[in-house]
């Protein structure tokens, strides 16, 4: 049996939240392993970096998402009930519903909505001296999602939700006053959720259903509806994850000013390109540093034993930018991915394994389609520029973004060419 490395530490909380997206894989290199062993918040857990550690921790069943995250993350990001802390075939039956949400047609409609709320905040921004885009993408996202899933909003409510599905992302990765701050804020989005669900199940179901609809009268296994607080739990997992979008067309903005020579080519139109793009901004900026898992059952891997209730840390950051896996990693370099051999486990900005009967994210989809589209516009439907601002990243925040939010001036809108 092979002997697992040890941090020195004997915990490794704060050095966590101190090196951030790095602290994973920063160790795995010192040891020289793919996987090490902490403490954190006083917890033993095994942390693993890389494509084979991927393919081992989505085994199906092997792990589960209970206790897998602190309870103050998992309360801002899923909650209790929610379809990723279920598992079987409860979780797959709560899958379904949300794989069925990102059919062709519903996306197709999501992004058709989203360009109409971005048109429409654009004509806003043209009067402007500056935006921050993150914080209208945000807007804008929230607006976009509200309408998709069939809820009406007008532009106060609108900032209001936006806002509290912004804090609930920023607070997940912190402790003290943001964690806070989203905590509160949710409790006020969850009532709101509950109201909603109540309504729409009072009401003889719209025909083709709405999201809101189909996640209100969804049945539980043997046929037993869920119940009201659940429904919204759900809720709020579809809308939450649309509005955190807005960070990688923020870093989508931030590429393209790095990088001019693919702004003019995507402005041309090059066909694929924006494809490519995309798929490198999601691997080479961060999102969320790690994903965390409880086993199920005793297990074997390379050497090393582990058992039922481990708690396991997958480095999602470091594997996207492993340079066993990706040539010059700290490179943007979209080409790349004309080579990409299309794994599920080397390329995990959201998490990686199968859809149909793992826990990768069901809206990984719906973030490729609108990221392609705000690329579209950011590069064919309008100019700006960037002022001095702070455009830094700090890897020790979580979750991680452009220092400045990215401050857009001079805006001018342009027609489709």
């Amino acid at each position: 049996m092979t002997t697992i490395p040890r941090d020195t530490a004997f915990d490794s909380s704060a050095a966590f939240l101190q090196n951030g997206y790095n602290f994973i894989a920063d160790r795995c290199r010192d040891y020289g392993s793919n996987i090490f062993q902490t403490r954190i918040m006083l917890r033993r857990v095994y942390c693993v970096t890389g494509e084979e550690a991927a393919r081992m921790f989505y085994v199906p069943g092997r792990f589960t998402r209970n206790h897998a995250m602190p309870p103050t993350t998992l309360s801002l990001l899923q909650d209790k009930g929610s379809s990723l802390t279920l598992d079987g075939e409860e979780h797959a039956r709560r899958k379904e519903m949300f794989m069925a949400l990102m059919g062709p047609a519903r996306l197709e409609q999501l992004v058709a909505i989203f360009e109409e709320e971005w048109q429409a905040r654009l004509a806003r921004w043209q009067t402007m001296p500056e935006v921050v885009l993150q914080t209208e993408a945000e807007y804008i996202l929230c607006r976009s999602a509200c309408r998709w899933v069939g809820i009406t909003l007008d532009e106060g409510q609108a900032a209001q939700r936006a806002t509290e599905l912004a804090a609930m992302i920023e607070g997940a990765g912190s402790i003290g006053p943001r964690n806070w701050k989203g905590q509160l804020l949710r409790q006020r989005t969850e009532h709101w959720a509950q109201e909603l669900i109540r309504q729409a199940r009072s009401h003889r179901r719209a025909d083709p259903a709405t999201p809101l609809d189909i996640i209100a009268h969804h049945t539980a296994l043997h046929g037993h509806g869920v119940d009201y607080r659940t429904a919204a739990v759900e809720l709020l997992n579809l809308l939450r994850p649309i509005v955190a979008v807005a960070r990688y067309i923020t870093y989508s903005a931030l590429a393209l000013h790095h990088h001019p020579e693919y702004q003019q080519r995507l402005r041309a139109g090059e066909a694929g390109l924006a494809d490519l793009f995309v798929n490198e901004v999601r691997r080479y900026y961060p999102f969320f540093p790690a994903v965390g898992g409880v086993a199920l059952e005793d297990f074997a891997w390379r050497g090393h034993q582990f058992h039922r209730g481990d708690w396991m840390l997958l480095d999602l950051h470091g594997t996207n930018h492993d340079p066993r896996l990706w040539q010059q990693p700290e490179r943007f370099y979209p080409e790349r991915f004309l080579e990409w051999d299309r794994s599920p486990y080397n390329f995990i900005p959201q998490g990686g394994g199968e859809y149909s009967h793992g826990h990768r994210c069901a809206g990984e989809w719906l973030t490729v389609e609108v990221m392609r589209s705000a690329l579209r516009l950011l590069t064919q439907r309008m100019s700006y520029k960037l002022p001095p601002q702070d455009l830094s990243i700090r890897l020790s925040r979580m979750p991680a973004m452009v220092g400045s939010r990215l401050v857009l001036s001079e805006v001018h809108g342009e027609k489709s060419p």
